[in-house]
């Protein structure tokens, strides 16, 4: 047990974690030459086409170490985006230390000083590692003296390396069972391992990754996951390394998986502890803070006779991630769906696409919403999530919005652009200091509102893709919220309705009206789309109807006869409207994410 090491890596995104896995896996001889490929870890479509890890991934990798001992090194790669950090403080529950990459090139960026702080809070042992010293524009020195002013760790241990081209991985192999600790050796007592992931098998139910703190497990014990009081047989138990491979048992230390014949999915639960049947503990071992979702949206299947699928799609999505929150949900334009949570709009992106992909369910979701509190006249405090629910307009005494505090690394001659952008988005009380030769770092608060939409992908704009940001829940504030809700042929949509600052109301609504006139086809009648709050239109665009010439045959004559036909087609126009229906294509709930800034 000794000889084992539970290590994670992890940064910002794009700061190389999955190549220097990949180093690390060819180093040790765990895949040859020809069944080799980039991005070995991430196994998903979606994280090959764009180049992001979203799944932390598990392999076991045996190193002989330079004085001939032998290692097992338990590797749990991390995704590097802001919105699946809390995939990284699962892993982190499973480790003794962590490698801190950071780009020679870009150097200490927010996620790095995220990362940092929640490697801190589990008191695991950190390594830095400035990567990509191959690069002609590495500065080794700049990054040093970021390591040590922005994250307070001694630069002088700093390993350099480059994962691309597999220089210096060596040596950090060597700082890994030199400087962490080894696992815990408690083979006496009896079980308890921590549930730090899962999915599932179609064939054998839940695949429970886990990592064993004491005793040991084998097939055929009995264990019970404390948190549901659920007793199952283990069936098999083994080890990642690029498959799953089957052992005899997992002893105090390992990182391993267990299957036990777990058919319901809700019977799984990342953070829960498992023990021997026969144990009559009730210390669960400390698991995971609650995730709190930021965004909330409703999804609704496009056959309104598939809400079953997809509530079955759901339900096994979520035991692959632990970060979605959902309920059920109803619309009148939609149907029955459901209300789900996220941690930001990647999130949300990756859920639908992984949905389709994945489970073949097509969906509709509405547009993005952060959660309200709203005080009432007669005193009662209500949260909502969804502007279906927003109250009535008379009733309310105070409206209070999320903000948080947004970090943002910057080269400084950007400055005036990210300052122009988040005034813009309705931030406050900035400030901001140097945290570099030519970096800087801005503080400021701002509604989560603002920046769920696009803000990520402006700053990367503006900043030519060197501005990095992170944030976090600050509180909530009062401000002045209305509901706009939007009317397409003078029937409201439900599923289209937003929360907004009223000072802002206007501008969302023309840029919702736009956005629909360009994504609903055109119809043999005109149709009006409307934004309004309460019962007052505050901006409108009319689809024109398709017209045939009726007058084409009439190559002369009295022009009373082409009025006489222009008047017929008026009147069937005015009848196909009280009774024609719109048909809103998928597409135009998507719009409501667009703005029109330059």
């Amino acid at each position: 047990m000794s000889n084992i090491r539970n290590f994670s890596i992890v940064a910002h995104i794009d700061h190389g974690k999955s190549t220097l896995a990949d180093r690390f896996i060819q180093h040790v001889g765990l895949v040859s030459e020809r069944a080799f490929h980039d991005q070995l870890l991430d196994d998903m479509d979606l994280e090959r086409e764009r180049g992001i890890t979203i799944k932390s991934q598990t392999v076991r990798l045996p190193y002989r170490s330079r004085d001939g001992s032998e290692y097992i090194l338990n590797l749990i790669d991390t995704p590097g985006h802001v919105d699946f950090s809390y995939e990284v403080s699962r892993a982190l529950a499973a480790c003794e230390g962590i490698l801190l990459l950071v780009d020679a090139a870009q150097g200490v960026e927010a996620q790095t000083v995220a990362n940092l702080y929640a490697a801190l809070e589990h008191d695991l042992t950190i390594i830095p590692v400035i990567n990509k010293v191959d690069l002609d524009s590495a500065d080794v020195e700049r990054v040093r003296e970021e390591i040590e002013q922005e994250l307070g760790l001694d630069a002088s241990e700093a390993l350099l390396c480059s994962a691309k081209v597999g220089t210096g991985v060596e040596e950090v192999l060597e700082a890994i069972v030199e400087r962490i600790p080894p696992a815990g050796r408690d083979m006496e007592s009896s079980l308890k391992a921590l549930i730090f992931d899962a999915n599932y098998d179609p064939y054998r139910g839940s695949v429970i990754s886990c990592r064993i703190n004491r005793g040991s497990v084998r097939a055929g014990d009995e264990v019970k996951l404390m948190s549901i009081d659920s007793i199952h047989t283990v069936e098999e138990v083994g080890i990642f390394k690029l498959k799953m491979e089957e052992q005899k048992s997992l002893s105090a230390g390992e990182v391993g998986y267990i299957i036990a014949g777990i058919k319901n999915i809700s019977d799984t639960r990342i953070g829960d502890t498992i023990i021997l049947a026969s144990d009559q503990s009730t210390d669960p071992l400390p698991g995971f803070k609650e995730v709190k979702p930021m965004v909330f949206s409703s999804i609704y299947p496009i056959e309104r006779d598939t809400v079953g699928a997809l509530d079955d799609a759901i339900s096994r999505y979520k035991l692959n991630d632990a970060s979605l929150t959902y309920s059920r949900d109803s619309s009148a334009s939609l149907g029955q769906g459901f209300r789900c949570g996220f941690l930001g709009l990647l999130h949300l992106d990756i859920f639908q696409q992984r949905l389709e992909r994945e489970f073949d369910v097509s969906v509709i979701m509405t547009a993005p919403s952060v959660e309200y509190q709203f005080v009432l006249t007669d005193g009662e405090e209500i949260s909502v999530q969804n502007p279906q629910y927003y109250p009535n307009e008379n009733e309310i005494e105070r409206s209070l919005e999320p903000f948080v505090r947004a970090s943002i690394l910057i080269p400084d001659s950007y400055m005036g652009s990210v300052m122009k952008l988040c005034l813009g988005r309705r931030g406050v009380n900035p400030h901001y200091h140097y945290v570099g030769t030519g970096r800087m770092e801005v503080m400021i608060d701002m509604p989560l509102a603002e920046i769920i939409y696009d803000f990520y992908d402006r700053l990367k704009s503006i900043t030519r893709g060197y501005g990095t940001f992170d944030y976090e829940f600050l509180e909530y504030r009062e401000e002045n919220l209305v509901k706009v809700d939007f009317l397409v042929n003078k029937e409201k949509v439900d599923a289209l309705s937003i929360i907004v600052h009223r000072d802002r109301a206007r501008q969302r609504g023309l840029e919702v009206c736009e956005g629909l006139k360009k994504e609903i086809p055109k119809h043999m009648f005109k149709i009006p789309i409307q934004a309004a709050i309460g019962n007052n239109v505050i901006a409108r665009k009319t689809i024109s109807a398709l017209r045939k010439d009726v007058t084409a045959k009439c190559y002369g004559g009295d022009v009373t006869r082409k009025r006489k036909l222009l008047e017929k087609q008026a009147e069937g126009k005015k009848r196909m409207k009280m009774v024609g229906k719109v048909m809103i294509p998928q597409s135009a709930f998507v719009s409501v994410l667009k703005t029109n800034e330059d």
